[in-house]
């Protein structure tokens, strides 16, 4: 998978590309704590629109990284899910837990 940052108007959007699964973990790990770092980010959104798969260990991680953003005062949002990967996170009931944005 791969992961491209960019950073305006206090959102720092994470843009995955590929597969989403335990094999990814350290990369998206290591991307989120570099946006949480950020002073100037009070939202964290997640861009799914090019992952093509989504397993359980990625349902993990997205709560994770909610889990830590809400302990530091900051939020995260989902946007453009699509496909297989909108219907395991409609099975999941995210849209409970996140902002869900298209």
């Amino acid at each position: 998978m791969q992961i491209t940052t960019h950073s305006a108007n206090n959102k720092t959007t994470l843009a995955l590309n590929g597969r989403f699964d335990f094999h990814t973990h350290r990369d998206f790990r290591s991307a989120y704590e570099q946006a949480l770092g950020d002073s100037a980010t009070r939202e964290v959104v997640i861009d799914l629109g090019g992952v093509d798969y989504l397993d359980s260990s990625a349902l993990g991680m997205l709560l994770l990284l909610r889990e830590r953003a809400e302990s530091m005062g900051k939020t995260v949002s989902l946007t453009r899910m699509q496909g297989t990967v909108k219907q395991v996170l409609d099975v999941a009931n995210f849209d409970k837990i996140f902002v869900m944005k298209g």
